[in-house]
């Protein structure tokens, strides 16, 4: 499992010059990181008795040993390239006379390339610690390339080393802003994989477990990275140090909310009370906070003093403050990669049900559904609360701005947008989401809601718009979060899928394609899948409205009548696929559904054509809705353009009616002379 902690600050190289300085200031962050987790993990592994001989299969003192250095170095390597990347595509000021961005990127290969070197050792390690099986035993092999892929945690080390080897080999090559910023992204995606390995996986509150691990593995690969890649890039930042520090120190903030908002969660689940913090998982957690803490003051004192200092040109307090940042770092790495090897207070193992939907779904059963489990019934994902408020928090920000500025923003979408998030955190938490996990009916009342209504919601607030008027441009050609949208709103994939007819097809087609195919049950049985299968519900439902009613710059709409033919078109389809659900004689999902067994609920094919009425009915509402919205735009266009022409006709004595009636007399004239 990977897990670090975290810095808020940033570093300066001394004064040097040529090759060799700066090569030993590209070496030296990583050094010192890499020296202080290795120097503490010895220490770390004995508190935790991380690398203690086992009872009973030892697969040998370097095995046990080899799985914990690799992953320091695992995890090292994998803040170095994120961090990198970051700096390529989003922080740092480039000009015609520097290459920072294709220096760091040539950079970001070699650790990617490091990264999945470890990635890959570990793998074996860890198959072997698992297996209790020496390296030397002459089964390795063969139990090796027969049994990894059936373990989870191996198998989520092979995916993430796999989307890892892209990034090394498309890193050496990449030349573009936008070519950085995917790899970026996809180097931080392939940190989330390995949240569904270590403690999360065995945690009985799983689905808050790998939510917790993700956003912490996220946040810490960020944090850590952006400090070793600001360290790494110093000697070529000169005068540009000091916006660039700047541009991390906002991002480090972020980074420590989500790292300490995470790790209280994590702690929370697997130290059942302070009594436990007294035991050997307790103390390597107290040293990894308390490592916490000294970073989030390191970073508080250097947006409070050190930032005004670096634009003035002072470096000598940023180089001492980030050098014992680079140590304390280093030790919660050391301690981290322990932790995540030592046994908690409270057992990874899953709280024993005898229940058929607890085996499935990793939740009890809930009790038979009533007309007041809607209003009762609530689960709190904190994943999905946590988006929602973030995104209502932004949205609430952006608004401020604009009014400290004197200018206006619609009081609706303020409202609309609110409202949107709490319908949507209803659909995920309350009876929808819960029922939604046992009873096909309660699922697509959930779908529904979240690929319909919600979306319906949210447009109007037209929040790609108000991003643009509240966030500042960058005057200096970087990519900061205006710049990203502006690229991905006028973007030709963005284009493409802004084409009514595509995203009509994606609504309606990958509607049909998730019900009758495996990934129906993929959604239902896994947590991954279910969050993925969220997401494309939001976020396809949001594109199909957009396109219809959306405010938002973008590519430029279709004629009202040519969107209503589409939107008609779809909802047809819509309506037949749930005809065809509610006329069905074949349960989707058995492997699911009929394995259940609840005792409230016999008829799981009732069930479903249920679903399929839900799936028909629930569309009309927000049909007609759409068309609403769809013909005021149409008035609302008309009655602009007749404006214009108004206005043209006044400012011209209304020269084109004029030149159309010369045109006519001009063919009456011909036509005479015909004659």
């Amino acid at each position: 499992m990977t897990s670090s902690a975290g810095t808020a600050g940033v570093t300066a190289a001394g004064p040097q010059s040529g090759s060799a300085a700066t090569a030993h200031a590209t070496r030296a962050p990583l050094v010192v990181v890499a020296v202080a987790a290795l120097g503490m993990l010895p220490l770390a592994a004995a508190v935790g008795l991380a690398a203690a001989k086992p009872d009973l299969g030892d697969p040998g003192a370097v095995v046990r040993w080899g799985v914990l250095y690799a992953r320091v170095l695992h995890d090292v390597s994998a803040a170095a390239t994120v961090g990198l990347l970051v700096h390529a595509a989003f922080l740092m000021p480039e000009t015609t006379r520097t290459h920072r961005r294709l220096t760091a990127t040539r950079l970001a290969a070699v650790s990617a390339w490091m990264w999945a070197l470890t990635g890959a050792v570990g793998t074996v390690f860890a198959f072997a610690d698992l297996s209790g099986t020496p390296l030397s035993d002459a089964t390795f092999v063969q139990q090796l390339t027969s049994f990894a892929w059936g373990l989870e945690t191996i198998r989520v080390e092979l995916i993430s080393t796999g989307l890892v080897t892209v990034v090394a080999l498309c890193a050496l090559v990449a030349t573009s802003r936008a070519a950085m910023a995917w790899l970026a992204t996809v180097a931080l995606v392939a940190v989330l994989p390995l949240a569904l390995g270590g403690h999360a996986a065995g945690a009985a509150d799983h689905a808050t477990a790998v939510n917790a691990l993700a956003v912490h593995l996220a946040g810490v690969t960020l944090w850590v990275g952006g400090l070793l890649g600001l360290a790494v890039m110093r000697p070529t930042l000169g005068r540009d140090l000091a916006a660039t520090a700047q541009r991390f120190s906002v991002l480090a903030g972020w980074c420590f909310a989500a790292v300490a908002l995470s790790g209280v969660q994590s702690g929370f689940i697997r130290v059942g009370g302070w009594s436990d913090l007294a035991t050997r998982y307790g103390a390597l957690l107290v040293v990894k906070a308390a490592s916490l803490v000294l970073l989030g003051a390191a970073g508080w004192w250097h947006r409070r003093s050190l930032l005004a200092r670096l634009a003035s040109g002072s470096t000598a307090a940023f180089t001492r403050l980030v050098l014992a940042e680079l140590v304390v770092m280093g030790i919660a790495t050391g301690t981290a990669v322990a932790l995540a090897r030592s046994a908690p207070p409270v057992p990874d193992t899953p709280v024993q049900d005898a229940s058929a939907a607890y085996e499935l779904t990793g939740y009890p059963a809930p009790r038979a559904l009533t007309s007041a489990s809607w209003f009762s019934t609530w689960t709190t994902d904190w994943l999905w609360v946590a988006l929602a408020a973030v995104a209502v928090g932004l949205y609430v920000a952006g608004v401020l701005r604009l009014r400290r500025r004197g200018d206006a923003w619609p009081v609706h979408r303020i409202l609309l947008w609110v409202l949107g998030w709490l319908v949507f955190v209803y659909a995920v938490c309350g009876a929808p989401g819960v029922y939604g996990r046992v009873l096909f009916s309660m699922h697509m009342v959930m779908h529904m809601v979240v690929a319909m209504l919600v979306p319906l919601l949210l447009v109007p607030g037209a929040p790609i718009l108000l991003a643009l008027r509240a966030i500042p441009a960058r005057p200096d050609q970087t990519w900061g979060p205006r710049e990203v949208i502006l690229q991905v709103v006028h973007s030709h994939v963005f284009r493409w899928l802004a084409n009514p007819v595509v995203a009509a097809a994606l609504f309606f087609l990958s509607l049909a394609v998730f019900y009758y195919s495996p990934l129906f049950e993929l959604a239902l049985r896994t947590h991954t899948g279910h969050v993925l299968m969220l997401v494309h519900f939001l976020l396809s439902g949001y594109l199909f409205v957009w396109v219809l009613v959306g405010a938002d710059p973008g590519p430029r709409k279709w004629p009202p009548l040519m969107l209503l033919v589409v939107l008609f078109a779809t909802m047809s389809f819509h309506a037949f696929f749930g005809v065809v659900m509610t006329g069905s004689t074949t349960v989707l999902a058995p492997g699911f559904f009929e394995a259940l067994h609840l005792p409230w609920m016999t008829d799981v094919l009732g069930d479903q054509k249920q679903a399929g009425a839900v799936a028909w009915g629930i569309g009309e509402a927000p049909t007609l809705a759409l068309t609403l919205m769809v013909a005021i735009a149409w008035v609302r266009s008309d009655r602009a353009e007749t404006t214009r022409r108004d206005r043209q006709a006044d400012r011209d004595g209304d020269a084109e009616l004029a030149a159309y009636n010369a045109h006519l007399q001009e063919l009456k004239k011909r036509a005479e002379e015909r004659g």
